[in-house]
């Protein structure tokens, strides 16, 4: 069994992966982490391209950070995982589904929502999308 785990440092995808470990634990599955750091060139944003460039680096830096911690977790409990670290990515939903398709994933585990703030009546859009095209099913995390 193969288990994808999108992570983006909320307490919801942490919540997200202690799940996924737990049922790894209990099925013998490998477990895939994905970051996907969003791609803000094409966003309207008045700064200069050495700002830009400073924020591109500073979100792939934190989205690093976010998958060595939770690979960090993974390995403390003797769990097997795999890492994707996705830059620049125009669409979160479409390469967290494409990575399910191509990786012949079983199953997904993600948060309800995650960094952003809305209100506590909708579910996540990317976790929305998800849900609604993934090629499997797809575990959704509240707290």
């Amino acid at each position: 069994m193969k288990i994808l785990v999108p992570v983006d440092g909320s307490k919801y995808s942490e919540e997200a992966l202690k799940i996924a470990a737990d049922l790894a634990k209990t099925k013998g599955a490998g477990i895939c982490l994905i970051n996907v750091v969003p791609f803000i060139e094409g966003v309207d944003l008045e700064i200069s391209a050495s700002e830009r460039e400073g924020l591109n680096s500073s979100l792939t830096k934190r989205g690093d950070y976010i998958m060595q911690q939770a690979a960090g977790s993974l390995t403390a409990q003797n769990i097997d995982s795999t890492c994707k670290l996705v830059v620049a990515a125009t669409s979160v939903p479409d390469v967290i589904i494409d990575y399910a398709e191509t990786e012949k994933v079983d199953l997904i585990i993600m948060g309800s929502k995650g960094l952003s703030s809305s209100s506590r009546f909708t579910l996540g859009s990317v976790t929305s999308n998800v849900v609604k095209h993934s090629p499997c099913s797809v575990y959704v995390v509240k707290i």
